[in-house]
């Protein structure tokens, strides 16, 4: 099922202001839970590949809705230039 171009920009735009700042505050918190003691915590590379990685991967599964938000409403009629 494809998605209009008002869904997909009203999807990305909820995704923006509401899932990715979930997102990010979820990654954070397992983060801590998983080494709750700094002085037993994964070397500092390690730990900031664990936060790139994760920083990318949202967009994986969210790249169709983001293409094309950016374009000219496809389904919009023509604006006349008169």
């Amino acid at each position: 099922m494809a998605l209009s171009y008002k869904a997909r920009k009203r999807l990305s735009l909820f995704v923006l202001i509401v899932a990715l700042p979930a997102y990010i505050v979820a990654a954070v918190t397992i983060m801590n839970w998983l080494f709750p003691d700094p002085l037993n915590a994964p070397p500092i590379l390690v730990e900031l590949g664990i936060y790139i990685g994760l920083g990318v991967l949202w967009a994986f599964p969210l790249k169709a809705v983001f293409k094309g938000v950016g374009q000219a409403d496809p389904d919009a009629p023509p604006e006349d230039a008169s």
